[in-house]
């Protein structure tokens, strides 16, 4: 317990030397602004191969896992821009809406680099062409999620009516959508920690941080709920804005735990080394 407190110390530390406040406000910010991008291209993408409904479905996905009073808002103007109807893919706005997107992926990077204390050496074209590979993995991952998830319930109740052993694990699959949401954004963790920055300890060492991320995320959507229902009145004091301001609040705490969860890899890769020089 003394040496994970003293990891947990260093990475506090570490965390507030690298400006870690101000990364999660960059991180936050440019989550947010990169969220519409991406889903007008889920959506275009959508309505390309035919099923324009699934873009909804996919902002359904992306909101399911924050709180309801921080996604309410934003997820109704978020739908309101997606009924507007949109030329074909192949369109210079769509080119736009993906660097847009990739924005994001790039606010993340640098914050991991900060964290892991590297420099990028690759080139700009390198770092902007993951960024946007990342958003187009993500687009068709999003869109393949969406579609199991329409056509999933509509082959277990096939299946149900073929097989009536399956009927007492008709509420055990209505969780499906809660376990996809979860796996979804542990993939996405991994892939972060993996490929984004320049450098970092290696990929079996990734856990201690990404774990930590998972479990601070999960106990902070639930007191931030509590923390919306009892204390906070951003409509008294923020009127019209209080949607985006209650998101963009959300978000910074949700990139301050990512960074954490780097820095807290990168405090434990120093506690190692410096045993390992110790011979303790």
């Amino acid at each position: 317990m003394r040496r994970l407190g003293k990891v947990v110390l260093d990475a506090l530390r570490s965390f507030n030397a690298d400006d870690g406040w101000a990364m999660a406000s960059h991180v936050s910010l440019s989550a947010l602004m990169a969220v519409f991008p991406f889903l007008i291209f889920v959506a275009t993408l959508a309505a390309f191969i035919g099923d324009a409904g699934l873009g909804d479905r996919v902002a359904d996905l992306v909101f399911a896992s924050w709180p309801a009073e921080v996604a309410g808002p934003i997820a109704a103007e978020v739908h309101r821009v997606l009924s507007v109807q949109r030329g074909g893919l192949l369109t210079i706005s769509v080119v736009v809406t993906i660097f847009l997107a990739s924005n994001g992926v790039e606010a993340v990077r640098t914050a991991l680099n900060r964290a892991y204390k590297v420099s990028e050496t690759r080139s700009f074209l390198f770092l902007r062409g993951q960024s946007v590979l990342f958003v187009l993995i993500g687009a068709v991952a999003s869109l393949v999620v969406a579609f199991l998830g329409v056509l999933g319930p509509l082959i277990f109740d096939r299946l149900k009516t073929e097989f009536p052993v399956l009927l007492p694990f008709d509420e055990l699959f209505a969780y499906a959508s809660i376990a996809v949401t979860g796996l979804t954004i542990i993939v996405t963790l991994v892939a972060a920690h993996l490929w984004l920055p320049a450098g970092r300890p290696e990929a079996i060492r990734l856990w201690p941080g990404i774990a930590v991320t998972l479990v601070t995320w999960l106990g902070s959507v639930v007191l931030f709920s509590f923390y919306l229902r009892r204390f906070a009145n951003y409509v008294g004091t923020y009127a019209g804005l209080a949607g985006a301001v209650t998101a963009i609040f959300f978000l910074y705490l949700v990139a301050t735990l990512l960074i954490f969860g780097g820095e807290f890899n990168a405090a434990l890769a120093r506690a190692r080394a410096e045993r390992a020089a110790t011979g303790t």
